[in-house]
């Protein structure tokens, strides 16, 4: 799996604090499942970020762990998105992200050179 498939992934997941920011910003907090099954993640602060962390990895031969994080740094685009930058420790890459919150689903869309290269992601809410 290339290193943007992983990393789109893995984000796609987390749980924050609502009072990162304004009321009628979008909130992405708490446990989503990827759409290809293969991943759940956790979104919540860390820091004065936004961190995106696997907690549950169903096939871990594409490189993709429990624990793998993405650390966000976001503000709201519109009343439904998020965007920013996201780090990615363990590939030592960053991409730009954009993360679109709609109830219990989720849509995360990774790039890399320059916007170039972008991959969108769908998650749903964990229950």
């Amino acid at each position: 799996m290339n290193r943007l498939a992983v990393a789109t992934g893995l984000v796609f997941f987390v749980s924050f604090c609502g009072s990162a920011f304004a009321a009628s910003a979008p909130d992405p907090s708490g446990t989503w499942n990827r759409g290809d099954g293969n991943a759940k993640v956790r979104i919540a602060p860390c820091g004065s970020h936004i961190c995106a962390t696997n907690v549950w990895i169903k096939d871990t031969s594409g490189g993709e762990a429990v624990g793998d994080k993405l650390v966000m740094t976001l503000k709201p685009k519109s009343a439904d998105t998020l965007s920013g930058k996201a780090f990615d420790a363990k590939r030592s890459m960053t991409y730009a992200i954009q993360l679109k919150v709609a109830g219990q689903s989720l849509v995360t869309r990774g790039c890399v050179v320059g916007g170039l290269v972008c991959k969108s992601v769908n998650w749903s809410r964990a229950r």
